[in-house]
């Protein structure tokens, strides 16, 4: 499945709790359509005690967001992408259907 954004992308969220903020996409799950975001999304993970950590503890962590509530950031902009042929011939390319502009 082609999707509109990949690793290392900077997104904006378009809603949500986190809307407006920005991140750097860390990992993309494309069969359930749904990437985890650098810093979005913050979730609480309860930790039962062990040998290590006798306490046990509350830990932050991102949780997958989906990818529909995610635009591409190019040129500090968000933007719509379209795909086009690369010009050699081989393979696609993304382009900002804002600008045109090879992402």
């Amino acid at each position: 499945m082609k999707l509109h954004i990949r690793k290392g992308d900077t997104v904006r969220v378009l809603s949500g709790k986190d809307r407006g903020r920005e991140g750097r996409v860390l990992v993309i799950f494309p069969t359930k359509q749904k990437a985890i975001v650098e810093s979005i999304n913050i979730v609480y993970k309860h930790r039962r005690p062990d040998q290590q950590n006798p306490q046990g503890e509350i830990v932050e962590q991102e949780a997958p967001i989906h990818i529909s509530k995610l635009m591409l950031v190019a040129n500090g902009e968000p933007t719509r992408t379209g795909r086009i042929k690369n010009e050699n011939g081989k393979g696609w390319v993304r382009i900002s259907k804002k600008t045109g502009e090879i992402v």
